[in-house]
């Protein structure tokens, strides 16, 4: 990627594309291409087709989708899948049909299959059954990694995939209805205090294992694999490390010092007992994560409270 490159960031206002932008302006790239949701419906194919046709960019990073923690991924099923489907669609047939040099598409790691062995390696795509919460967003993903490899092999397009963990940084998601869970336990915690509550509730258990990225960590592996990696297949993007989710509650309850109790509501699902990537494919090609999760952690919640 020269300097002078034309890119398109889809998804640059949330919180992956943001960070990507951010990682690419640092690194002294200036020619972007942006375009707000009341610009361009990435849903609509006329409105890509024309889109691709008048900006003709050379690098795409698909970080568009529709997201969302467990309650909306299970609320909105019919959409999570339509949507997600024709966002990667048409940004990826477009961007064969205008000859873009290299693609770089953005999974989730609900892919894999509910009671994979963990931690999760590559190759367990599609060796078993879905996690029925989110099955209609992993589905889109996987058809997306599938896509990406098929206009490879027909076409000879250099698309790549990449699978990144549970992540969380500037522009994350504070709604309680539709957050995942990092950001949710900040907020709760947070009010509680504020409010001088004297215990917070946990949704589920709090025993299932959860593995989280910085998403600043994440823009420097697709920055780096868009440079150093060209081959089929995804790349799993994390830290190799994972923590209960009460062990989270407990970290974040430490750092915004909130001094009361916790409980669980087990009646909430817990999803996926556990969900750990396999970052050994990440680590050979020469990446590794720098920012340590308690570190990560207070920087969100000292930009949460300036908020």
């Amino acid at each position: 990627m020269d300097k002078e490159a034309k890119i398109y960031i889809a998804g640059h206002r949330g919180m992956v594309g943001s960070a990507i932008y951010r990682k690419l302006k640092a690194a002294g790239f200036s020619n972007f291409i942006t375009r707000e949701l009341s610009e361009l419906d990435l849903r609509s194919q006329q409105d890509v087709a024309s889109f691709f046709e008048k900006e003709k960019p050379d690098y795409v990073f698909l970080a568009a989708a529709k997201v969302g923690g467990i309650v909306a991924n299970n609320t909105y099923r019919a959409e999570f899948l339509y949507d997600n489907l024709m966002i990667q669609n048409n940004i990826i047939h477009y961007s064969y049909l205008n000859q873009v040099k290299k693609l770089l598409f953005l999974g989730s790691s609900c892919i894999y299959p509910k009671l994979a062995t963990q931690p999760l390696q590559e190759d367990y795509l599609l060796t078993g059954l879905l996690e029925p919460t989110n099955e209609p967003y992993a589905i889109a993903k996987i058809a997306g990694i599938k896509m990406c490899d098929a206009y490879r092999d027909q076409y000879g397009c250099d698309f790549i995939s990449v699978m990144p963990t549970n992540l969380y940084g500037p522009n994350d998601n504070y709604d309680l209805k539709n957050s995942h869970v990092l950001p949710a336990l900040i907020r709760k915690f947070h009010e509680a205090k504020v409010e001088g509550k004297k215990s917070v509730e946990i949704w589920g258990t709090g025993s299932p294992m959860r593995e989280f990225m910085h998403v600043n960590d994440l823009a420097s592996a697709c920055y780096f694999l868009m440079q150093n990696y060209s081959k089929p297949g995804f790349v799993n993007i994390g830290t190799g490390k994972d923590v209960s989710i009460k062990e989270l509650a407990l970290l974040i309850k430490k750092i915004v010092g909130f001094e009361g109790d916790l409980t669980f509501d087990s009646s909430k699902p817990d999803g996926t007992p556990r969900k750990l990537l396999d970052v050994s494919k990440l680590n050979s090609l020469g990446f590794r994560y720098s920012i340590e999760l308690e570190d990560g952690i207070r920087s969100v919640y000292e930009a949460y409270k300036r908020r």
